[in-house]
């Protein structure tokens, strides 16, 4: 169990399109918008946790074509991203943008590799309770779930203090260059395990 929380920890702690752009959130719209994006994204989350932990994941991305499409296109939105969040200058990035609605949390996990990965490794990675499939998904699910509103919750409180605190113009750029830098270490990731499958 102590190292399921680990990798959990460990999934969930290291920045990825979601937890940024919640972060932003909180940045630029605050705690209430903040809250309806959370939900958005934990909608997904679940979403993809059914599809892992049901093997429907599994069917679709074992068709090379499908895997290759989907790859491409959450390549280029999350270089897109990071292009934007790069280039926005002496303002965080997210502030100037739409804000973000339920529906735009579900779809980003929907289409986040990070996500597939994560959950792929939780739920085959380590075995709980190896004759009992329903209590190792139930104490898996309860855990990670936990795990995932702490540090989600912290990201958005982390946005809207980042708004609070007025940070020069030269460190708002340099939080912009660190955000996008996670958004193409996670692309680069996300092609590296692509290309070793």
């Amino acid at each position: 169990m102590l190292s399921f929380i680990t990798v959990c920890i460990l999934m969930f702690v290291t920045p990825g399109p979601a937890v940024l752009s919640l972060a932003g959130t909180g940045a630029a719209y605050g705690w209430t918008r903040g809250l309806n994006y959370v939900t958005g994204l934990w909608l997904g989350h679940t979403i993809v946790s059914l599809a892992v932990i049901s093997g429907v994941a599994t069917i679709i991305l074992a068709d090379p074509i499908i895997r290759g499409v989907l790859f491409i296109a959450c390549a280029s939105y999350f270089g897109y991203l990071g292009l934007r969040i790069a280039f926005a200058g002496s303002k965080v990035a997210f502030i100037h943008m739409s804000a973000p609605t339920l529906s735009t949390g579900v779809i980003l996990q929907i289409l986040n590799p990070k996500a597939y990965a994560a959950h792929t490794t939780f739920f085959s990675g380590f075995v709980l309770y190896p004759d009992n499939f329903l209590a190792e998904v139930l104490v898996k699910l309860v855990v990670m779930n936990l795990l995932w509103f702490s540090f989600h919750f912290t990201w958005l409180l982390a946005g809207v203090k980042l708004n609070e605190l007025n940070l020069s113009a030269h460190r708002q750029k340099q939080i912009n260059i660190v955000m996008a830098t996670c958004l193409i270490f996670v692309v680069l990731i996300s092609l590296q395990s692509l290309l070793n499958q």
